[in-house]
C-alpha cells in the first residue's frame, strides 16, 4: 500500500525565470551590448558544465556559490563582453539561476490542488531535489512547506547526495518513516528520478508536462492532477 509520495521540484512542482537566451538578450539591450551568437553554443556548454552538477559529497555552500558566480562571469566574457561583465553576470544569475529561485519561482497551476488533496488523503509527502542550496526557504515562500514531512536538497550538508545516487532516497525514506515499497517518486528527469527511484525499490512516475518523453516510461503523467486517481487505483 502506498503511504508516501516524493516529488522532484524543478519542472515537477514549479519553475522560474525566462529562457537563458531571453534573459541574456534583455540584459544585453539594457547595456547596449551586441551578443556574439556565434560564440553562444560553446559558451553555454561551458557554463552548464561548470555551473551545475557540483559534487554534493564535497559541497561547501559558499564555495559552490562562488564557483557559480565565476562561471557566469566567464560565460558573459566568452560572448565578447569587455565592460561590466561581472555586473551583467550577476543580473543574469538573478534572472534565472536556482540561487535566486525564491525571488522568481512560481508553482504550476496543478501543484497546490494536488498537494492539498494528497495531504488530505493522508499521504506523507516529501521533496527530493538536486539543489545547490537549502530548499526549505523556497518552499516556505511558495506556501507549500506545510504540506511536506521532509524537504531534501542534495547539497544539504546533512545529505550530500544527488539523484540518482541511492543515498538521497534512503535519507528521505528514513526521515519520513516509510519503506521503498510504500513510496512513489514523481519527477521529470529520466535518469535522476526514474532510474534513481527504481534503483532503491521506489515506484517511479514520470511527469512529462510538454509531452516530449512519450513512450519512455510505463507510468507517465502530463499533469499532477492525474496523480491522485493513479494512486487510488493502486493497492
Amino acid at each position: 500500500m502506498i503511504k508516501a509520495v516524493f516529488f522532484d521540484f524543478y519542472y515537477t512542482l514549479g519553475v522560474w525565470g525566462l529562457p537563458l537566451e531571453d534573459s541574456l538578450q534583455k540584459i544585453a539591450d539594457r547595456y547596449h551590448f551586441e551578443i556574439d551568437w556565434n560564440r553562444y553554443s560553446v559558451a553555454v556548454q561551458n557554463l552548464f558544465a561548470e555551473a551545475s552538477d557540483t559534487d554534493p559529497s564535497a559541497h561547501s555552500i559558499l564555495e559552490t556559490m562562488d564557483a557559480i558566480v565565476k562561471s557566469y562571469c566567464e560565460f558573459i566574457r566568452q560572448l565578447g563582453v569587455k565592460e561590466h561583465a561581472d555586473q551583467m553576470a550577476w543580473e543574469l544569475l538573478q534572472a534565472g539561476h536556482s540561487l535566486f529561485a525564491a525571488n522568481v519561482a512560481s508553482l504550476y497551476n496543478d501543484t497546490l490542488p494536488t498537494l492539498q488533496q494528497l495531504h488530505g488523503d493522508g499521504y506523507k509527502l516529501a521533496i527530493v531535489s538536486n539543489w545547490d542550496t537549502p530548499l526549505d526557504p523556497l518552499a516556505e515562500r511558495l506556501g507549500i512547506a506545510k504540506y511536506f514531512d521532509v524537504i531534501t536538497a542534495s547539497h544539504d550538508t546533512r545529505v550530500r547526495s544527488a539523484k540518482p545516487d541511492p543515498h538521497i532516497f534512503h535519507y528521505t525514506l528514513n526521515a519520513v518513516g516509510v519503506t521503498p515499497e510504500e513510496t512513489v517518486h514523481v519527477g521529470d528527469t529520466f535518469e535522476a528520478d526514474i532510474i534513481g527511484a527504481q534503483g532503491v525499490g521506489i515506484r517511479p512516475i514520470l511527469i512529462d508536462r510538454e509531452g516530449s518523453q512519450q513512450g519512455r516510461w510505463k507510468e507517465t503523467i502530463r499533469s499532477l492532477a492525474e496523480l491522485p486517481d493513479l494512486l487510488h487505483g493502486q493497492p
